[in-house]
């Protein structure tokens, strides 16, 4: 399987601007520029990671439970990206989940379970960038 976006872009770094699409068109022609990167509303690369993690690492948890018998009824995770703005660089991603209980699985299992969810999804195996988890399980 193989997945792709585009992304086009129109002038120098500070004032260009350009778009993104996405193969599912879910992001077609979406605007992007360095103040939506950096200051202002809109999507940019950074935002997309995040997105994309906290996607995977959802469901993988849903995927782990399902393997071991049991169906996830609500799963909620937010990812925050942090970003050194000297350096231009990821400082590390914070996947924060929030778990509604789910009857046989114990506060202890869920956690080694999201645990090896932050370690095993694939977009955390593509990241270079220290990834930590907090883990709301009532």
């Amino acid at each position: 399987m193989k997945r792709t976006a585009k992304a086009q872009w129109n002038g120098n770094l500070k004032y260009g601007k350009g778009e993104i699409s996405s193969q599912s068109t879910v992001l077609n022609q979406t605007p992007y520029s360095f103040k939506t990167r950096f200051a202002g509303t809109g999507t940019n690369p950074e935002e997309l990671i995040a997105a994309a993690h906290a996607g995977c690492f959802t469901m993988s948890v849903s995927a782990t439970l399902q393997r071991l018998g049991f169906i996830a009824n609500d799963l909620n995770t937010e990812a925050v990206l942090g970003m050194d703005m000297t350096d231009f660089r990821i400082t590390g991603i914070h996947l924060s989940l929030k778990a509604s209980l789910i009857n046989g699985v114990s506060a202890e299992a869920f956690h080694e379970i999201a645990e090896g969810a932050k370690v095993n999804c694939i977009v955390s195996k593509v990241l270079n960038t220290p990834i930590t988890l907090s883990v709301r399980y009532q």
